[in-house]
């Protein structure tokens, strides 16, 4: 298989991260990559992904399975609700 480039943001740090990633790797793993690259804090349990808008809810599929091909854009972001101030 070959590598494509995804886009990961990773909103709690408002940092992104380009990587080149198998299609058969898992959304969860891309998330901890992700998370440890941006030195985000907290555990990875703690986030949660989007892909299209929409919340990945099993974290165990590949990014094929869920869809994401070349140049596509994840979000990462806190399962907690911040309030606005």
């Amino acid at each position: 298989m070959t590598a494509i480039p995804v886009r990961i943001m990773v909103q709690e740090v408002w940092d992104q991260v380009e990587l080149e990633l198998q299609p058969s790797a898992s959304v969860g793993e891309v998330k901890e990559r992700a998370l440890a690259l941006t030195h985000a804090p907290g555990r990875p349990e703690e986030f949660e992904v989007k892909f299209r808008g929409a919340l990945v809810l099993d974290e165990k599929r590949s990014l094929a399975e869920a869809g994401v091909g070349p140049r596509s854009s994840l979000i990462v972001l806190s399962r907690r609700r911040r309030p606005v101030r």
